[in-house]
């Protein structure tokens, strides 16, 4: 469990990374709601992935 506990910050940024390639591949490339919950999925993850990685260090 802490071990996908430390990763849920990659987790979520690949999953806006995966978002964003999904939706320039199929022409989605207007649809603000959809870049700006992407973007927003990012930033989470990274925040996520850097306060994780402080509470449980190796």
């Amino acid at each position: 469990m802490k071990g996908l506990l430390k990763n849920l910050g990659l987790i979520l940024i690949a999953i806006g990374a995966i978002i964003l390639i999904v939706c320039f591949f199929m022409g989605n490339t207007n649809n603000n709601a959809v870049i700006g919950g992407s973007l927003a999925t990012i930033i989470v993850g990274l925040i996520a992935y850097i306060v994780l990685n402080k509470k449980f260090p190796d």
